[in-house]
Parts: structure tokens; sequence; C-alpha cells
């Protein structure tokens, strides 16, 4: 029988460590790489800062992970702060800002379960798309300033905003609650 700890020991560090630890590696090697590819396919057109919000869900899907196996406040965090870590240890090409944009992503994220416990064991959609709303929110305001987002033209921006909602919406919400469900149907698990 399988269990999501609400508490925190020794099984739910792991757990959420091995959560931080296989997204991290995932965002290096798979994500950064296909986000490499289609940013410079868009060079040309003057859109390729497009592609930074466009993918930017995938990079959020690790705290709602780690909050679905480890139902507790700061579960969602620490997943995605060790995720950014191991993206910056294996050599993520953001260098040592990706843990400080793990820690807002993975807190933002946190939002649409805090501060009440059993919204983290009942991992509605209403949590997961308002979790994954605000971690959009997240990443997007450190990047405006760290990146010049504020740079480039109003209609640039918008547009950024706009799909990096819509990409949060999509990867991070719609996405990581169809994953979790697929556990809740085979695993049938229960909280403790």
């Amino acid at each position: 029988m399988f269990t999501r700890s609400s508490k925190w020991n020794v099984k739910s560090i792991i757990l959420v460590a091995l959560i931080g630890i296989i997204m991290g590696v995932i965002y290096t090697y798979g994500f950064n790489n296909i986000y490499n590819v289609a940013k410079i396919s868009l060079l040309p057109t003057g859109y390729a800062p497009v592609m930074d919000t466009i993918f930017s869900g995938l990079w959020y899907m690790a705290a709602p992970l780690a909050m679905y196996f480890v139902p507790t406040p700061g579960s969602g965090t620490i997943g995605e702060l060790l995720a950014s870590i191991v993206e910056m240890a294996i050599g993520g090409q953001w260098g040592a800002l990706t843990v400080l944009e793990g820690l807002i992503q993975g807190a933002t994220n946190e939002i649409g379960f805090f501060p009440k416990k059993f919204r983290y064991q009942a991992f509605s959609w209403s949590s997961v798309l308002t979790g994954a709303f605000f971690a959009s929110i997240g990443g997007f305001v450190p990047s405006y300033f760290l990146y010049g987002w504020y740079k480039y033209s109003i209609n640039l921006q918008i547009v950024m905003f706009i799909t990096g909602v819509i990409s949060s919406l999509v990867f991070d919400g719609v996405l990581v609650k169809l994953i979790t469900n697929l556990f809740e149907r085979s695993l049938k698990p229960v909280i403790q």
C-alpha cells in the first residue's frame, strides 16, 4: 500500500529529495535542450524571447509533484528548490540564478494550497491551477527585472506574460494533475 505522508519524516524527506533530483535532471537534459532549439529557431523572427515563457510551466512541475507525494506546507518549495540546485549543479545554463528562481517558483506554487493542510491532501484542480497561476507570476516578475524583459516592446511583454500564464496552467497545472490522477487510480494512496 502506497501512503502520502502529510508529516515530515525520513520517508517524506527522501521522497521530496528524489523528486527534486529527478526533476532537476529532466530540466537540464530534457526541457533546457528543447527550449534552446525552439528559441534558436525563432531568432530571425524577433519573437525568440517568447520561448522563455512558452516553456516556463515545464520548469515549475517539481513543486506540485512534491506537494502531491508529501502533502504538507513547504514540500513544494523544497522540491522546486532542490530541483533548481540539481539543475545548477549539473550545468544548467542559468547558473546560480536558477536557485533563486526555484525558491520563488516553489513558494508561489504553494499559494494555491496554503495555509490549510487539507488543501495539500485533497490536491484539487482548483488548488493545482491556482498554484500554477501564482507560479507563473513568481517566474515572470524576477525574470522581468533580472533578464531585462522590461526593455522589450509593451506588445512583446504582454505576449510573454499571457504565454507564461498559459504555459504554467497547461504544464504545471493540467499536466501535473493528470499525472497525479494516474497515481491515484493505479496506487490508490492513503494519506497518513
